[in-house]
């Protein structure tokens, strides 16, 4: 298994979203409390690009699956 070093701020610019810490503060706290038997790629806030990138990250199980698991913990 490959270990990646992916930041939640690079995955915040990816997603096309402020990458500052306090904006991914504001961010988080503004969609907090997924409900905890909702995927993150199907919660209601996503675009439709940033969805289908979440679920395809997470699919390929690769360099951006770990961050987006800690998004969907500080999340719920």
């Amino acid at each position: 298994m490959e270990q990646y070093h992916t930041a939640m701020s690079e995955l915040f610019a990816q997603l096309g979203l402020p990458n500052e810490a306090n904006d991914m503060q504001a961010f988080i706290k503004n969609h907090a409390g997924l409900a905890a038997n909702t995927k993150i790629e199907s919660a209601g806030f996503w675009t439709p690009a940033q969805a289908a990138f979440l679920k395809t990250a997470l699919a390929e199980d690769g360099e951006w699956a770990e961050v987006i698991d800690q998004l969907s913990n500080a999340l719920r």
